[in-house]
């Protein structure tokens, strides 16, 4: 058996050569922002990231297990990307939001996070073109759809060009090192819904304080020594707060979905979702009149919300995710489905078509 001076010495060997590749790689991807530049292209291309991600993952032998290593290329992907052309993005709220956590997931470390106030300035600066991409939260797996998302599509023409799963984690943080010392609490509401259970055994009579995001909650914990919030491993590190409880959720399956908006979707993966918004009419049947168009062509529906039309009582607008991509051609069953669609309701909007995440399936699970 080699000694551990050995092994050093052959991973030293091994890190020249794999710095050296990844160089070459780098070269290769700032060749390809060229001739994206040239014809108009994205620098973003979810499509194919998807199929090296996969790719990555099913030649791995072991011992890393291939998500390992697709959470390292993703992080490579980010940096050559960065030298076809600086992204910038937007995410809602503070750093450390669990909306920055995503962005970050999505896009690696090499990208120009910018931090908003709302949900609606991140569809508005995308829009106008200010930044490059938006990362916006659509469901939550224990507390349902994000509304206010779902509501800015019936107005804005941006695309969703990609998805992301995050786990929700959320724990004590505070200043102070014993909950019995915590006098209220700062937790953005769905929060408290996510760790009902646990505020009520753990802290009774608690007043719990509303914010607009969990990070919000930890930067005002971090000015205050007798209060605490419910945030994220990263705002505890963020905002130098200490770990009163952690995993407080009461489900600890609990997942939040996020799109990525954009002004123009991605070519199809072989995997892929479409997100589509349309309306019927005010009459018996309607509805399952318009969803049976999916059924007769074989198109597997996987979400499904009503929101309000916001303009006559009662009236309302459905959001589906549907499997396909509609750029697959004009003989494809989705595209057979569309079209029998408009038929039966009274307008139909695709609001984009794009891969389905590589970890919707932990997220399913």
């Amino acid at each position: 058996m080699a000694s551990i001076d050995e092994y050093r010495v052959r991973i030293d060997e091994l890190d020249q050569q794999i710095v050296g590749l990844l160089n070459e790689r780098a070269q290769c991807a700032r060749a390809i922002g060229e001739l994206k530049n040239v014809s108009g292209r994205a620098a973003f291309a979810p499509d194919r990231e998807r199929r090296v991600l996969e790719k990555v993952a099913a030649q791995s032998r072991g011992p890393l297990a291939g998500s390992a290593l697709q959470s390292i290329y993703r992080e490579i992907m980010s940096a050559c990307r960065a030298l076809e052309k600086p992204l910038q993005v937007a995410y809602w709220g503070p750093p450390a939001s669990n909306s920055h956590v995503a962005a970050r997931r999505r896009f690696g470390g090499q990208v120009a996070l910018v931090a908003l106030g709302s949900i609606p300035d991140i569809f508005d600066a995308v829009g106008r073109g200010d930044v490059d991409f938006g990362v916006v939260p659509v469901e939550n797996s224990t507390e349902g759809v994000i509304a206010i998302t779902l509501d800015q599509f019936i107005e804005s023409e941006v695309q969703i060009c990609a998805e992301t799963f995050v786990p929700i984690q959320h724990n004590l943080l505070s200043r102070a090192t014993d909950i019995a010392d915590v006098r209220q609490v700062y937790s953005m509401f769905q929060a408290t819904g996510q760790c009902r259970e646990w505020i009520r055994k753990h802290l009774g009579g608690v007043p719990l304080i509303d914010v607009t995001t969990t990070a919000r909650g930890a930067e005002l914990a971090s000015r205050e020594p007798d209060t605490a919030a419910i945030a994220n491993l990263t705002a505890a590190e963020e905002y130098g707060l200490n770990v009163l409880a952690e995993n407080i959720e009461d489900n600890p399956r609990n997942y939040t979905r996020f799109w990525v908006i954009t002004q123009k979707g991605p070519q199809p993966s072989g995997a892929d979702k479409t997100s589509l918004l349309f309306s019927v009419p005010h009459q018996a049947g309607a509805l399952v009149t318009a969803l049976q168009a999916f059924e007769s062509h074989g198109v597997s529906m996987t979400f499904i919300e009503s929101r309000p039309t916001k303009q006559t009582p009662w009236e309302y607008l459905f959001f589906v995710d549907v499997q396909g991509h509609i750029g697959e051609g004009p003989d494809t069953q989705l595209s057979a489905a569309l079209a029998e669609l408009e038929k039966r309701t009274a307008f139909v909007r695709v609001l984009g078509s794009y891969p389905e995440a590589e970890d919707h399936r932990q997220a399913v699970v």
